[in-house]
């Protein structure tokens, strides 16, 4: 990964309390990274809320925005609007190394008391994966129907009659189990 030096957050300097910040994140911002991604045309929005203690900080991830995924079902692009929330500790401790390999809560990061800046780039991009949904379909249109590719939706349903045509005799008598 590059060096994303406008995700460094100089928390030295800073007082005790709430302090926010904001990010635009676009498509270069994931030209950084080597993961491949499953989503184009990023638009997001993150306004990370930090609140500074004296031994550690609590960041609030709050995105929003959007993205463009492959539907599931027809295979058509379709824009999803994301929006969720992500709490993040950092403690700062004298060993951060040996502190982490013991910690099991994957919202508790640790950085050596030494340290004079913080960088929220990783975190970013993991919460925005995060807030994109696992089953991305179209969203159904006003009259109650699917908002998939018309013609997507007719050649599945098709091929489901087809299949409940060909059903093997052998599974039918299963069918009497499926509503106990």
């Amino acid at each position: 990964m590059k060096p994303l030096r406008e995700f460094d957050i100089a928390f030295v300097g800073l007082k005790p309390g709430e302090h926010s910040f904001q990010y635009v994140i676009g498509e270069s911002f994931f030209d950084n990274f080597e993961e491949p991604r499953d989503f184009s045309n990023c638009a997001v929005s993150v306004t990370l809320t930090m609140d500074k203690k004296s031994n550690f900080f609590l960041l609030k991830f709050a995105i929003g925005g959007k993205v463009t995924v492959t539907c599931d079902r027809c295979g058509e692009p379709v824009e999803l609007q994301l929006w969720d929330d992500f709490n993040q500790i950092v403690k700062l401790v004298d060993n951060p190394e040996e502190m982490a390999n013991g910690e099991e809560d994957p919202d508790v990061s640790y950085i050596s008391k030494t340290e004079s800046h913080l960088n929220v780039a990783n975190w970013i991009y993991e919460f925005i994966h995060l807030s994109i949904p696992m089953q991305r379909i179209h969203p159904d249109n006003a009259d109650g129907k699917s908002g998939c590719n018309p013609k997507v939706i007719e050649m599945l349903e098709q091929m489901n009659q087809q299949a409940k045509e060909n059903d093997n005799p052998i599974w039918k008598g299963l069918d009497k189990f499926k509503d106990n």
